[in-house]
Parts: C-alpha cells; structure tokens; sequence
C-alpha cells in the first residue's frame, strides 16, 4: 500500500516559504526605517547614539527592536491575509 506523496506538506512548506518571505521583507523595512530615523530625525538619534557610554550596543539594540517589529508584524500580516485567502 503506497501513500500519495505530499500535497499536505508541499502546502505547509509553501506556507512556511511565504510567511518567512513576508518576515524577510519586514525585516529589510525595518532597518531601511532605522537608518532613516536616524537621518533625518531631528531629535537627532544618531548624536545620541554617539554620545551614549556604549554607542555600539545601543546601535544594535536600535536596529535589533526595529528589524523585529518590522519583521514580526509583516509575518503576522501575511499569515492573516494567506488565511483570508484561502476562505
């Protein structure tokens, strides 16, 4: 007795492959919107990064909290609108 091969898993990896695209992308929003923040804001960030005791970890700390917001949120969205889609 044979199984059929996979049509439940070939859709739960092209789930899987869309939803870390949709994360991948909010990622990259993310950081694009820190190093724009820390351009062109004129609170100044990026003077307060400089003059922070440790300048390079509050700099990753930044980008870190932006690049996985953006990317969580934009995972979560394109799981809700992959459901919507399939109703």
């Amino acid at each position: 007795m044979r199984r059929k091969s996979g049509t439940g898993s070939s859709r739960s990896a092209s789930f899987t492959l869309h939803l870390a695209g949709q994360a991948m992308m909010g990622v990259a929003l993310g950081l694009c919107f820190c190093l724009l923040a820390a351009l062109i804001d004129p609170s100044d960030i990026a003077s307060l990064i400089a003059h922070d005791a440790e300048p390079v970890s509050t700099a990753i700390i930044l980008i870190s909290f932006f690049a996985l917001t953006f990317g969580a949120g934009a995972a979560l969205t394109g799981m809700v609108l992959t459901g919507m889609e399939k109703r």
